[in-house]
C-alpha cells in the first residue's frame, strides 16, 4: 500500500492538516474494498481528490472510472444517463444508448453533487446498491451491473432527508464509510502553503516571475474566512499573479483581491453595524407609529365631543389645542395617555357657520396608510440591500416569513 506521502504527491494534495490526513488514511484503508463511500464537505474544499485516490488504489484500478455531476444533469434525462435507455422510449431517443452503470461495470462511479437527484433515480440508485440491477429507460429487461460507487454533497444529509428531498434508506447505503473533508479556513498552516503552490504554478503558465507575500499579507490570508475553499484560493492566486506589477504583495495590495464577507474580524464589525442600524429604524417606526396612535385617539375624543355636543362652537373651543396639534404638520411632542383602543368613523363634520371641514376617517386612513407603507418598503429595501438580495436572510432579520416577503417584494414592485 502506498504512504500517505506518496498519495500527496501523486494527487497534488497540498497540507498537512490533521483533519485533511485523516480523511486521506481513511480513504486509503477503504479503497481496497468495494464498500460505498459518500464524502462530505463544503463546496470547493476539493471532494473529488478522494474518489479518485479510492478508484486508484483499488482492484478496479484497470476498469474504468467515471464522474458525473448529478447537479448538472436536468430532471428529465438524468435517469438515461445513469442507466441508458432504449429506442423511442421518448422523443429524440433515435437510437439504444448505454447508460454510466454499464459503461463503468467492473470500475467506478462517483456521483458528485448526489443530494441533487430526483427522488425517482434515487430509487433506481437504491436498487442497483442493493443487487447490482437496473433497467434502461423505456425497457423491461433487467440489466446487472458491478460497479463501485462513491458519492459526495455539500448538502446537509439529514436536513434533506427530514425535509423529504432524499431517502434516509439510500443515505445510509451510500455512508457505509463517510469521509468528511475539513473547509480551508480550519487548516490556516496549510494556507500559505497552498497560496505559493498556485503563485508557482500560475508564474509557470504565464511565463512571469512568481509572487510572494510579505508576513502582514500572509497573516490577512491566514485570516481570511474563505467562503469558496481552495476553488477561491486558487482564483485570488491568479488575479494577483496577472494584475500585480510588483511581484511582492503586501497586506494591503492583497485586501483588493478579499471580499470583506471573508474576512473574520472585519465581517464582525459590519454585523455589529448592521444590527445597529436595524435596530435605529425599527425605534423609528416604532415611535412614528406610536404617534399615529395617539393623534387616533386624540382624533377619536374629539369626534365623539362633536357627536355628544350640542354647541359645536364651544366645543371646537375647548378643543382648539387638540385641533391645532393634529393638523399642523410637526409630530405630536407628548404622547397621549389616552389607552382606549382606536375606533374608525365614517362620519364627517361639516359646520354651515364656517368654511372648514373635517373629514377624519378619510384623512387619517390615507395618511396612516401612506406613513407606514413608505417605511415598510424603506426598511424591505435596506434589509434587502444589507443581506444581497437573499430573500431568506432579509426576512430572518425582519421577523417575517420568506412568503410573506415574497408577497410584500411583489406586491410593492421592488
Amino acid at each position: 500500500m502506498e504512504s500517505l506521502q506518496v498519495i500527496k504527491q501523486r494527487f497534488e494534495i497540498i497540507g498537512n492538516d490533521l483533519l485533511l490526513n485523516r480523511a486521506l488514511e481513511k480513504a486509503i484503508r477503504v479503497a481496497p474494498t468495494d464498500i460505498s463511500v459518500l464524502v462530505t464537505g463544503e463546496s470547493g474544499v476539493g471532494k473529488e481528490s478522494i474518489p479518485k485516490i479510492i478508484h486508484h488504489l483499488s482492484h478496479r484500478k484497470h476498469a474504468k472510472y467515471i464522474a458525473v455531476n448529478c447537479g448538472a444533469i436536468p430532471e428529465g434525462t438524468i435517469d438515461s444517463e445513469l442507466f441508458g435507455h432504449e429506442k423511442g422510449a421518448f422523443t429524440g431517443a433515435t437510437a439504444t444508448r448505454k447508460g454510466y452503470f454499464e459503461v463503468a461495470d467492473g470500475g467506478t462511479i462517483f456521483l458528485d453533487e448526489v443530494g441533487e437527484l430526483p427522488l425517482t433515480t434515487q430509487v433506481r440508485l437504491l436498487r442497483v446498491l442493493e443487487n447490482g440491477e437496473f433497467i434502461k429507460v423505456g425497457s423491461s429487461q433487467v440489466q446487472k451491473t458491478n460497479v463501485r460507487i462513491v458519492a459526495a454533497t455539500n448538502l446537509n444529509m439529514h436536513e434533506g432527508i427530514s425535509k423529504g428531498k432524499f431517502r434516509e434508506d439510500l443515505y445510509y447505503r451510500l455512508s457505509t464509510i463517510e469521509i468528511s473533508l475539513p473547509p480551508l479556513r480550519e487548516r490556516k498552516n496549510d494556507i500559505h502553503l497552498l497560496f505559493r503552490k498556485f503563485a508557482a504554478d500560475f508564474a509557470q503558465k504565464y511565463k512571469m516571475p512568481t509572487i510572494r507575500l510579505t508576513d502582514d499579507a500572509v497573516k490577512i490570508l491566514e485570516n481570511y474566512g474563505f467562503p469558496g475553499n481552495i476553488r477561491q484560493l486558487k482564483n485570488i492566486a491568479e488575479q494577483v499573479s496577472v494584475i500585480e506589477e510588483t511581484r511582492l504583495i503586501d497586506g494591503k495590495s492583497l485586501m483588493q483581491y478579499l471580499p470583506s464577507k471573508g474576512t473574520n474580524l472585519p465581517s464582525v464589525i459590519d454585523a455589529k453595524k448592521s444590527a445597529s442600524d436595524f435596530s435605529s429604524e425599527r425605534e423609528i417606526m416604532y415611535k412614528i407609529l406610536f404617534d399615529m396612535r395617539n393623534d387616533i385617539n386624540d382624533l377619536k375624543k374629539l369626534t365623539l365631543d362633536l357627536m355628544k355636543g350640542d354647541d359645536t362652537v364651544k366645543v371646537r373651543e375647548d378643543n382648539k389645542q387638540l385641533i391645532q396639534k393634529i393638523y399642523s404638520d410637526k409630530p405630536s411632542e407628548q404622547p397621549s395617555e389616552n389607552k382606549v383602543e382606536v375606533v374608525r368613523y365614517n362620519d364627517t363634520y361639516e359646520n354651515d357657520d364656517d368654511d372648514d371641514d373635517y373629514e377624519f376617517a378619510e384623512t387619517i386612513d390615507a395618511d396612516e396608510s401612506l406613513s407606514i407603507q413608505d417605511k415598510e418598503i424603506e426598511l424591505i429595501k435596506k434589509s434587502l440591500e444589507r443581506n444581497s438580495g437573499k430573500r431568506k436572510l432579509a426576512a430572518k432579520e425582519l421577523g417575517i416569513s420568506e412568503r410573506t416577503l415574497y408577497r410584500k417584494i411583489k406586491q410593492y414592485d421592488l
